[in-house]
């Protein structure tokens, strides 16, 4: 099918037969509430065996990504985890953590250069609301539990990684890019950063549309059209060891033939080529259904629609039962056994954290902690790891699972070269747990009848 095709599917109504299936199989889920060459790949690219156990039990790895919220505005006050209820501001003042809700529509700046700026060499204290125009206090908040429960019950019966870190400081544009590549490395001086200046955020993108870079020095330049050939993704990887995998993607500007919103979109390799027809796939609703059947492939990466998602303007509370309806369907469903899920937020969303980014003498970041879950049957039950995580660490244990060589050389950014995999919130010697359902707000059905927003899942306004 077309790309225009499948994004023309993505604002259409499921067909009810299909969806009367889907909701059969779901509703106990609800609970009523041929890529380019990097600039340079060194030998230590090479394929190395999986960690012992991993690829004998993993079969499936499902990257469920959400939107901008730091670690710290999801679980403050969690016990165990490193998140406690206050922050400090440049003075050394304790500022106690507000409550804040998914509404009003409310967003703070998260651009590097604020990043930057709160995170104040490692002091993690220049946190300010100003940048958007908002009280200088208000970005050292935490979300309302009772809005994102399922994101807590989960959290509280398997893994709560309380140290991931993304790989760049500042907003999504990058950290989508690193979900795929490990890496927004344009040279070894120079990477992508901050956002394209108009959408979509690709290579659909009008004549003229620029991305910005940041050099060594932390200064943000011009930069290229964002359709990207100086870096491989797991696109690469994955299809070079035969392997399936999926990109369910929301589709936008459906009133001028249809673009699918992807971070592979910016990827001149796949976006022109047979990956993107078969394996960027929308609507993204479809991981229900591959679920259900026991057809998820080896990897896949599952975004949301605008209404769907986190971000602070989305002017929604659906995101949590969004999650939980794609954690329900794989629990619920026959690969639930050999799934790994990673549940990741993409930035911090200008929200304070306490936690000081690791020094890795690197340019780009790491950026300030987001949210990770990790639900498995052979994920650790109960457990806060404190492991020293970052997006790379996902993509790594992808590797392993499947015995796949790293996107690339260290030296050359690709950071799932150097980070840890998340080997340490797995125990591979208990029996497979049986899934118990997440309790969620909202059932599947709202998913699968609400009509598309038609909206990227983050324009950072």
């Amino acid at each position: 099918m077309s790309p225009a095709g499948r994004a023309a599917n993505a604002t259409a109504v499921p067909r009810s037969l299909t969806a009367v299936v889907l909701l059969t199989a779901l509703a106990l889920a609800s609970c009523s509430s041929g890529s380019q060459a990097p600039f340079h790949v060194l030998p230590e690219a090479a394929a190395r065996k999986h960690s012992p156990g991993v690829g004998d039990y993993i079969k499936h790895v499902v990257i469920i990504v959400q939107e901008n919220r730091s670690f710290e505005n999801l679980f403050a006050g969690f016990p165990g985890a490193d998140a406690p209820t206050f922050g400090l501001n440049a003075n050394g003042k304790k500022i106690p953590l507000q409550t804040v809700h998914f509404l009003p529509l409310v967003n703070v700046n998260h651009d590097f250069q604020p990043a930057i700026h709160s995170w104040d060499h490692g002091k993690m204290d220049g946190f300010n609301g100003t940048y958007s125009g908002l009280s200088p206090t208000y970005p050292y908040a935490h979300m309302d539990r009772s809005e994102i429960a399922p994101y807590w019950d989960m959290a509280q019966q398997y893994v709560l990684a309380d140290h991931m870190f993304p790989t760049e400081f500042g907003p999504s544009f990058t950290g989508h890019l690193s979900l795929i590549a490990g890496t927004t490395s344009l040279s070894r001086t120079k990477a992508v950063a901050n956002n394209p200046i108009g959408g979509p955020w690709g290579c659909d993108a009008a004549a003229g549309t620029i991305t910005f870079t940041v050099n060594t020095k932390r200064k943000i330049e011009s930069g290229p059209f964002p359709c990207y050939t100086q870096f491989r993704t797991m696109a690469d990887v994955l299809d070079g060891g035969k392997l399936p995998w999926k990109y369910y993607s929301p589709a936008i500007d459906a009133d001028k033939g249809g673009i699918l919103w992807s971070s592979f979109s910016a990827i001149k390799a796949v976006r022109y080529s047979n990956d993107w027809s078969n394996d960027v796939i929308s609507p993204q609703t479809d991981v229900l259904g591959d679920a259900k059947t026991g057809t998820l492939p080896s990897v896949a990466w599952v975004i949301p629609d605008w209404t769907w998602s986190d971000h602070p303007s989305s002017g929604s509370d659906l995101g949590p039962s969004w999650v939980a309806s794609v954690v329900n369907a794989i629990g619920n469903g026959p690969d639930w056994k050999s799934t790994a899920i990673v549940i990741v937020w993409d930035d911090w969303g200008g929200w304070y954290d306490n936690a000081r980014p690791p020094n890795f003498n690197d340019f780009r970041g790491p950026g300030i902690r987001v949210g990770c879950i990790i639900v498995s049957p052979y994920a650790k039950p109960h457990y806060v790891d404190h492991t020293q995580y970052e997006f790379g660490s996902i993509l790594r244990f992808a590797e392993e699972a499947f015995g796949l060589p790293t996107i690339g050389a260290a030296d050359d950014g690709y950071t799932d070269a150097r980070a840890t995999s998340l080997d340490n919130a797995f125990d591979f010697t208990q029996a497979p747990r049986a899934f118990k359902t997440i309790k969620a707000k909202y059932p599947p059905s709202r998913f699968l009848f609400q009509k598309p927003s038609g909206r990227p899942p983050d324009t950072d306004l």
